[in-house]
């Protein structure tokens, strides 16, 4: 009954079209509303350790204790438990990195903005080539250019005849497949998780303007939206840890000197 009244009614289930949106202002796509929240996450996230970190004190205010939690999360947990005894150079990187990548996901729940900025494929992108040139070049500089080739491609201790299938893999692992998978996996989590909303919202939009039995089924759309947004927001949360932890492991591998 409830699939019947969606197929004949007027309703229009979300699509990827939900997630393009036209420029506030002018033709250029830099002033859409995902690059707005990109620049609206840069603000919140200085203007909250700005202000938490004026007035420190030995006994911290609620703002400085939260805002040392998530630098300390991400200097002991992160960058000293993965990285090991040079993480400290890392460790702005690091943070800047989750707490924008967490930032910009929980847009889509926070009321009014709705809308993940990292489910915008160009973002996740952009972050990935940060993290992809940053532990490239921290392994460049550390084994120089010759030794951080040479021991991707040619793992020592492995019979030669292995290197043609195992070098082709590697490189391509290193180079191709891990920025590529970086991105994706955050793109992908905030997309599917939005769109997820987008369906029961909708759904429950479109019941409660039909008949009376629709009204009441209405009522547990609504329930699943609510359900979910609590459970987007640990994906969220979690998505952003996943993508910093990982920049912190391929850091560590570069630097690893068994690389």
């Amino acid at each position: 009954m409830l699939t019947e009244t969606l197929l004949s009614g007027e309703f229009e289930p979300p699509s990827a079209a939900d997630f393009q949106f036209a420029p506030i202002f002018g033709d250029s796509i830099l002033f859409s509303k995902p690059v707005f929240l990109v620049a609206l996450s840069v603000i919140l996230i200085a203007s909250f350790f700005i202000i938490s970190a004026r007035k420190a004190a030995v006994v911290p205010s609620r703002l400085q204790f939260a805002g040392e939690g998530v630098y300390s999360f991400v200097r002991n947990s992160i960058g000293q438990d993965v990285i090991g005894p040079e993480f400290m150079r890392f460790v702005p990187f690091l943070f800047t990195l989750f707490t924008f990548v967490l930032c910009n996901n929980l847009f889509g729940i926070i009321p009014f903005l709705q809308f993940p900025s990292m489910s915008r494929i160009g973002f996740p992108i952009a972050l990935a080539v940060f993290t992809y040139v940053v532990y490239h070049y921290v392994g460049i500089k550390h084994h120089g250019l010759k030794k951080y080739i040479k021991d991707i491609c040619f793992m020592p201790g492995v019979p030669k005849w292995i290197y043609i299938i195992l070098t082709p893999v590697e490189f391509a692992t290193y180079f191709i497949v891990r920025p590529a998978t970086l991105s994706l996996r955050l793109f992908a989590n905030m997309f599917a998780g939005h769109l997820l909303l987008l369906v029961f919202t909708m759904g429950g939009e479109h019941l409660l303007a039909s008949t009376i039995l629709m009204k009441i089924l209405s009522i547990f759309s609504f329930g699943f939206a609510i359900g979910l947004t609590f459970f987007e927001f640990g994906i969220e949360c979690l998505q952003a840890y996943i993508f910093t932890l990982l920049t912190a492991l391929y850091i560590a591998g570069a630097l690893a000197d068994e690389h």
